[in-house]
């Protein structure tokens, strides 16, 4: 059974950050995967995708498996992930149920996520906004961030959470 850290939040939420500040911490290896990831290494080139309203499905599904094909494997891993899209959430339970996840939601308050979208330059404008509208709906989280704390001590947090003995994952509610 693999451990899944898994970071929830609006784009520009602080999720890489936090994920960098964990393995930077952490006593044992994580791999951190994301679709910036696939991205930034080219091996996703959103050019290529002309029609992403169609491709996108297929996309998801496939990133999504290779999540699960990872954990399967026996890696433990951070996942940074959007849970914008209805189906994904329910999706993704049913792959990493035999998994030990902990389910953490980012949610620092709007202007700073417009503010880290705007430097970040390469999103586009409002996407913050409008993935901290609705992301959060109907989500119960292991552990919640609001930026309020800093990353270092966010992610110790974290990693003390994980030394005690913890029920079932938020992650599988509903």
């Amino acid at each position: 059974m693999a451990l899944i850290l898994f970071l929830h939040g609006a784009s520009s939420s602080g999720k890489s950050t936090l994920a960098n500040a964990l393995r930077d911490q952490a006593s044992r290896p994580f791999l951190h995967l994301s679709i910036d990831h696939l991205r930034d290494s080219g091996a996703w080139r959103p050019a290529d995708y002309p029609d992403w309203s169609t491709a996108r499905p297929a996309f998801f599904a496939g990133f999504h498996r290779m999540l699960a094909g990872f954990a399967e494997a026996g890696n433990d891993l951070i996942v940074e992930h959007i849970l914008d899209t209805p189906g994904w959430h329910a999706e993704l339970q049913a792959l990493l149920s035999r998994h030990d996840i902990v389910f953490v939601g980012l949610r620092p308050p709007l202007a700073p996520l417009t503010q880290r979208e705007k430097i970040r330059g390469n999103r586009p404008a409002g996407s913050a906004a409008r993935d901290a509208a609705h992301v959060h709906d109907g989500l119960r989280y292991d552990l919640e961030f609001d930026g309020s704390t800093p990353v270092a001590d966010m992610a110790q947090t974290l990693l003390t959470h994980l030394q005690t003995p913890r029920p079932r994952s938020c992650f599988f509610a509903g």
